[in-house]
């Protein structure tokens, strides 16, 4: 397990800005199950992470090294229309000083048995983008998806 060093801890104050709390209108799936499955993942592997940051859902830092996370958690509609949103705000709130950037990378967080919809983005343009798709167990177990 990676754990930040002290210069690398001190590198990452002040770069990270105040969370917010969730609203009431996101889907409970989503707050009380999936985003904190997935901090907790991230921490344990020494990323340093922080939630609603004004764009994204989830942001992780580790040194030099960030990833931006928008979040599905399970919905009444199909999961198709939830994450074509979800890919559609996850590529507006993209930093465009970020976006180029090797160090950064972007990711899906979705809950099981939404895989196939997730990965209906084809893995040429997900890897162009450096888009990475983790699926959340109920459970909390993380899967970082290869297709």
């Amino acid at each position: 397990m990676d754990v930040p060093d002290a210069e690398c801890r001190e590198s990452l104050r002040g770069r990270t800005q105040r969370m917010a709390s969730w609203p009431p209108e996101v889907e409970w799936h989503e707050r009380d199950v999936v985003v904190p499955a997935f901090r907790q993942w991230l921490k344990a592997q020494g990323w340093e992470t922080e939630t609603e940051t004004g764009f994204v859902d989830v942001v992780a830092r580790r040194c030099n090294e960030t990833i931006y996370a928008e979040v599905k958690g399970r919905t009444k509609s199909r999961p198709g229309a939830g994450l074509d949103t979800l890919y559609g705000q996850l590529l507006r709130r993209m930093p465009a000083e970020e976006v180029g950037d090797p160090n950064t990378r972007f990711a899906v967080v979705i809950p099981t048995g939404a895989e196939a919809a997730a990965l209906r983005v084809p893995r040429r343009v997900r890897d162009v983008l450096r888009i990475d798709v983790y699926a959340v167990s109920d459970g909390g177990q993380v899967e970082k998806l290869a297709g």
